[in-house]
């Protein structure tokens, strides 16, 4: 017989989470980031819980819409009571089926609260050797845009953390003095021996962009997330097959939520990567299909959390780990935030770990 889990109840808390230090991008700076934690349990069984975490991008997600907190009231209240067996095929088609397509950082809190309580709550998503035998996965060091010094700050604690891949936000400041902070890390080190990328977050015009590709590529770059604003399929088509080092796909991929759109600009663009974010891109099964669409045009792909607490990145991290993992994945944030959530997530030289030895969960709520 088929276990199921019986008569779930949904409720949810809000958190604002708080910056250590003003976070620059192209879209300008982050102080807070506010966050939904929803909670699963069965009603027979309160003290056992699955948290999933809910987290739009203000100006990004698809989802940051004023009702966003509406919407996920409702539906905490629509879908309590309902029942799902328990394994991990029904939960991502029962999720899929009742969670709106617009709403893609819900579809994941959902997800990962029904697969954390369909594990007894123990914070486990997916059983990987990540979770279990501590397993680490490698992760790039992430510096975020500002002036100079602070920039130029970073990346020396980045390199004297043991970071051996690090990526850079660019697109903020003047594009010539980015140039030097990259130039600075090459004067120490080649790229044998440290891996660089940067992320335009779509800061580069159509009249500049191959420019400044060319510039870039002299820094032995490893990619460049996002050159141009996405919604551009022409010119970025045009990018990705005539540019100096490989272009990734990141703000592009959001909003597609229907198959054949997700394989059509694929085939058209031609990237060399593209960023999986499953907050952004509709959780869990979404991920899992651009991957595999991914892989079957011979296109590379990596990870990255979206500025999630260490609920949502565990998640995340514990997806990723599903994976054959050889490349630096984006799964840093966790250490973001002066209020985040004490979680076993250690970083160790460059490696994301989940040590339950150094550092015990405590939510808080």
């Amino acid at each position: 017989m088929t276990e199921v889990l019986k008569d779930i109840q949904f409720t949810y808390v809000p958190h604002l989470l708080q910056f250590k230090f003003e976070a620059g991008t192209s879209r300008g700076v982050l102080t807070d980031k506010k966050i939904f934690l929803l909670k699963a349990y069965q009603r027979e069984n309160p003290q056992t819980i699955g948290w999933g975490e809910a987290a739009p991008l203000v100006r990004l997600s698809i989802d940051d819409i004023p009702d966003f907190e509406t919407h996920l009231e409702n539906l905490c209240k629509s879908l309590t009571g309902l029942s799902i067996s328990k394994d991990e095929a029904s939960i991502l088609d029962w999720v899929n089926n009742h969670i709106p397509s617009f709403l893609p950082s819900i579809r994941f809190a959902f997800e990962t609260a029904l697969l954390d309580l369909w594990h007894n709550g123990n914070k486990l998503i997916f059983d990987t050797s990540f979770f279990n035998q501590h397993k680490s996965i490698p992760i790039n060091g992430l510096i975020w845009m500002g002036t100079k010094d602070f920039m130029l700050e970073q990346i020396d604690k980045k390199l004297n953390e043991g970071f051996t891949c690090i990526k850079m936000k660019i697109g903020a400041i003047d594009f010539d003095r980015e140039c030097d902070l990259l130039g600075y890390i090459r004067q120490q080190f080649d790229a044998s021996q440290i891996t660089l990328r940067v992320d335009a977050n779509g800061a580069f015009t159509p009249d500049d962009a191959m420019l400044k590709l060319d510039k870039l590529a002299s820094f032995d770059l490893h990619s460049i997330e996002q050159p141009i604003k996405q919604g551009q399929m022409e010119l970025m088509a045009e990018l990705c097959g005539q540019t100096p080092l490989p272009i990734a796909l990141d703000e592009e991929l959001i909003g597609m939520n229907n198959y054949s759109a997700k394989r059509d600009l694929l085939e058209k663009i031609k990237p060399q990567y593209i960023i999986i974010k499953p907050t952004l891109l509709g959780g869990i099964a979404a991920s899992h299909e651009w991957i595999a669409l991914a892989e079957n045009m011979g296109i590379g792909w990596w990870v990255t959390s979206a500025l999630e607490s260490n609920i949502g990145l565990n998640a995340i991290a514990q997806f990723t780990s599903t994976y054959q993992i050889t490349m630096p994945q984006g799964l840093g944030t966790g250490q973001l935030y002066s209020n985040n959530f004490d979680s076993p997530l250690t970083i160790t030289n460059g490696y994301l770990e989940y040590n339950v030895e150094k550092s015990t969960w405590k939510v808080g709520f």
